[in-house]
């Protein structure tokens, strides 16, 4: 049995905390964008196999490209964000952005325009990779990797982190120690709440 991510069935049970939204909203809508395009898995960047986490899935020999799936996320690069981002517009939401490290290195306008936007950032690992099968080492360094890249495009640092799924059971020991302040990978509850992770 693992103690190092004990489960919680009971969370706060019939008394959930007593809080406001601002102006007295009773609901808050948060708007997430998804880019990963040109960080998922590929032979072209020495990954065993191609990404397979794709809506239409063909079976290819590993260590062979799939260009299928590649035009999918090339779709998401090229179109598929833009027209998002001008539906947003069109509607003044500003939406938060889970961000693959690489796939905004690989796109710079597309990072302009989440900078030009204001938008949020939340880190989404540096490479969009499933960290089960990671070493800690390498785990680690996807982290501190995408971290320092996002700081280094956006000009502020993440405070917020979204793996792939599934995450480790160190992977929030992981992202405290890299300074982050929340983990938006469990789906265990309507509100926020808190776990202590390495004091």
């Amino acid at each position: 049995m693992d103690t190092l991510a004990p489960r919680d069935f009971v969370g706060y049970g019939p008394n959930p905390p007593d809080f406001a939204w601002p102006n007295g909203a009773r609901l808050a809508v948060n708007f997430v964008v998804n880019y990963e395009e040109g960080a998922e898995r590929n032979v072209l960047d020495g990954d065993p196999a191609h990404e397979t986490l794709v809506e239409a899935r063909y079976e290819v020999p590993a260590g062979q490209r799939e260009l299928f799936a590649e035009s999918t996320f090339e779709y998401g690069s090229r179109v598929g964000i833009w027209r998002l981002l001008e539906t947003l517009d069109e509607h003044g939401i500003v939406p938060t952005v889970f961000a693959s490290a690489l796939a905004l290195e690989r796109n710079a306008a597309v990072t302009e325009a989440i900078n030009a936007r204001g938008c949020d950032v939340v880190g989404h690992g540096y490479r969009w990779i499933p960290h089960t099968g990671l070493s800690e080492a390498q785990e680690r360094r996807n982290i501190v990797d995408c971290v320092e890249t996002l700081e280094r495009l956006t000009g502020r640092r993440v405070q917020g982190w979204f793996t792939r799924p599934p995450n480790t059971v160190r992977t929030r020991s992981l992202l405290a120690q890299a300074g982050l302040v929340y983990d938006a990978g469990s789906v265990s509850d309507d509100i926020p709440y808190y776990e202590e992770v390495d004091g």
